[in-house]
């Protein structure tokens, strides 16, 4: 979750505890406690990096740079790189002699953010998105140490190939098979086999290491992906905040993220290792091994850098630590996923992929948020899309469901709120009466709670039930690469961008926002005429404006898709509120039969509060 969001959370969580603080006498303060906090997540902007991975290779040294000098066992490479081009239903990929491996990879289902901007007679090429960063080494390489001390990335080698075409077009369960090979030695060879499918966006590798015996030390090789996935969308400081290398470990994701510049991070893992990926916000290119158990480990690899215009560009790495017992022949297999993070495409395949999509985390709460949005909310969205093809209209519908889902919650806080209401007029008196015994105040004041059967928490605590719900929107709509480039109305050309009317030219202080976005201004409209509607009592006045004017600069910068949402739920919350104004029976304050038979939460906290006041005062005596 990213700073502004975090932000915003926090904020409303501040403001709902404001109001019940107001609406309700205040508790003796909690006994501090602290709280270990257990996550998966690698992120080292204050630690220092962890001890390096056990090899004689530069630990540092992850992605191997060009050397001259190739040793014993590997010439100097002087043939010039072919490039293969394979055109499937979904990508048209380039491979190269050098390295054997991809160059290119462009998917045909997803647009460059510039479309709009190239000229008419642009090749289609140009208007595909395109994943890999071919200068900077690229994809997919096997590195190792040689026995004559040689540090060796078959990246930097020219490998020949049985392909006999410089182009290959793939449909429906066409599959083709490539071969890339390249000597080594008197009698070794490295031989990479591809499978490439016509309607998969996974690939499948084989790697044979033959009569690599005495070229290979430390009986170890590593199978690595370098540089990542390029940024491709137009915002790349937002990009980078779901950009990551990940592996799944000993049961669970465990993910890195480059967080600072002028910092290298680096994580090792020694055992079975499931796969690793490394992604940006919508797209990912995964390794995973058919034979899991037989890998030593792996180690993941990120730095980032500055662009201009508060750009970032963030680079991972990902590899495999690999055994070698000196066979003659070795053969290990993988599958390669390069293609969009969709929750449905990455579950058929098992293996856990599906943890690669983020819903979002906030306060720890991932074990709650996580089911609500891949069981509930996706499942329900992607149905609803099975027959809305428009993603705006998928929305409004959407947030009509998610409204009627929430109805009990809404309907126990509109009647505890309205009851709190009318009970002020007593609390003011109690307040008039004992104005100089706040202790006094307290306990008269749950003495009239308890009477009458008011909870002070009721309108507040149903609020907070439904924030794990609306935190798991937020993670789904912020990261859902079905809403990427796609249109609703008007204006709105971009579900997954906010949906910018005009730059403001300055930043705002502190949410560092710049642009204005028309469903923000909506969203904030009906947030103050849903807050003017709902609060009543003097004190709270302020929360009527605080409240609007906090949320609308906050989702300035959210995606149209996420404020649509917030704006069609408020529209309903009014005229929910409407409606319970107009038409609901009247709620009315009625003492409870027996107001002592259980005394409540706040009750038992005020108790324990005067006997301990008591205490003191007692011992103060006795001195």
């Amino acid at each position: 979750m990213d700073k502004q969001a975090t932000l915003g959370f926090i904020l409303i969580f501040i403001v709902l505890m404001v109001w019940l603080y107001i609406s309700a006498p205040t508790p003796p303060p909690p006994t501090d406690k602290t709280q270990q906090n257990d996550t998966t997540i690698v992120n080292q902007d204050t630690a220092s990096p962890t001890p390096a991975r056990t090899q004689t290779k530069t630990d540092a040294k992850k992605i191997v740079e060009p050397t001259e000098d190739f040793g014993h066992f590997f010439d100097l490479p002087t043939a010039t790189p072919q490039i293969i081009t394979i055109e499937t239903d979904l990508a048209i990929i380039e491979m190269t002699t050098n390295g054997g491996k991809f160059h290119k990879y462009y998917l045909k289902n997803f647009n460059n953010w510039y479309i709009h901007d190239l000229p008419e007679d642009a090749s289609p090429i140009e208007k595909y998105i395109q994943l890999l960063n071919f200068s900077k080494s690229g994809s997919f390489d096997i590195e190792f140490i040689t026995t004559d001390g040689k540090s060796i990335s078959t990246g930097d080698l020219i490998f020949n190939t049985d392909a006999t075409n410089y182009y290959y077009k793939l449909t429906g369960d066409d599959s083709l098979n490539i071969k890339f090979s390249v000597p080594a030695g008197e009698n070794g060879e490295i031989v990479k086999h591809y499978t490439i499918f016509g309607n998969k966006y996974d690939s499948e590798f084989d790697l044979e290491l033959i009569n690599m015996g005495n070229i290979i030390s430390n009986k170890t090789y590593d199978v690595v992906w370098n540089a990542g996935i390029r940024s491709v969308e137009e915002n790349s400081a937002d990009e980078s905040l779901f950009a990551n290398s990940s592996v799944f470990y000993g049961g669970e994701k465990v993910k890195l993220d480059a967080a600072k510049f002028d910092q290298t991070y680096e994580e090792d893992f020694n055992g079975q290792v499931d796969w690793v990926a490394v992604r940006n916000k919508y797209f990912v290119a995964i390794m995973i091994p058919h034979s899991p158990e037989k890998v030593n480990g792996a180690y993941l690899h990120g730095t980032s850098e500055p662009r201009p215009n508060n750009g970032i560009n963030e680079f991972y790495a990902a590899g495999f630590k690999m055994p070698f017992n000196n066979e003659a022949n070795l053969k290990k297999s993988f599958t390669i996923y390069l293609g969009p993070i969709d929750y449905n495409i990455l579950k058929a395949h098992g293996k856990n992929l599906d943890k690669i999509v983020d819903f979002g985390s906030f306060l720890g709460l991932k074990f709650i948020i996580r089911p609500i949005a891949e069981y509930v909310l996706l499942p329900l969205f992607k149905f609803l899309h099975s027959f809305i093809p428009n993603y705006g209209l998928v929305i409004i519908v959407f947030s009509l469901i998610i409204k009627l889902a929430v109805h009990p919650l809404t309907k126990s806080t509109y009647t505890s709120m309205k009851r709190m209401q009318l009970l002020q007029p007593k609390i003011q008196e109690l307040k008039e009466k004992f104005k100089d015994d706040p202790q006094k105040i307290n306990k008269e004041t749950m003495k009239l709670y308890s009477t009458y059967g008011v909870n002070p928490a009721g309108g507040c605590l149903p609020m907070l039930l439904q924030m794990p719900i609306f935190i798991a929107l937020w993670g789904m709509f912020q990261a859902a690469v079905e809403l990427r480039q796609q249109p609703f109305i008007w204006w709105i050309t971009d579900l997954s961008r906010p949906d910018t009317i005009f730059h403001l030219g300055f930043k705002i202080p502190l949410f560092g926002v710049d642009t204005v976005a028309g469903l923000a201004l909506l969203m904030g409209v009906t947030t103050f005429v849903q807050q003017k509607m709902t609060i009543k009592d003097p004190q709270q006045q302020a929360l009527i404006y605080i409240m609007p004017v906090m949320l609308t600069i906050l989702f300035m910068t959210f995606p149209s898709g996420l404020n649509l949402y917030y704006f069609m739920f408020n529209l309903l919350s009014i005229a929910h509120q409407h409606y319970i104004n107009k038409y609901s029976k009247s709620v009315e304050l009625v003492p409870v039969a027996n107001p002592n038979k259980k005394k409540g939460f706040m009750q038992r906290m005020m108790d324990a509060a005067e006997k301990q006041s008591k205490q003191t005062q007692n011992k103060g005596k006795k001195k």
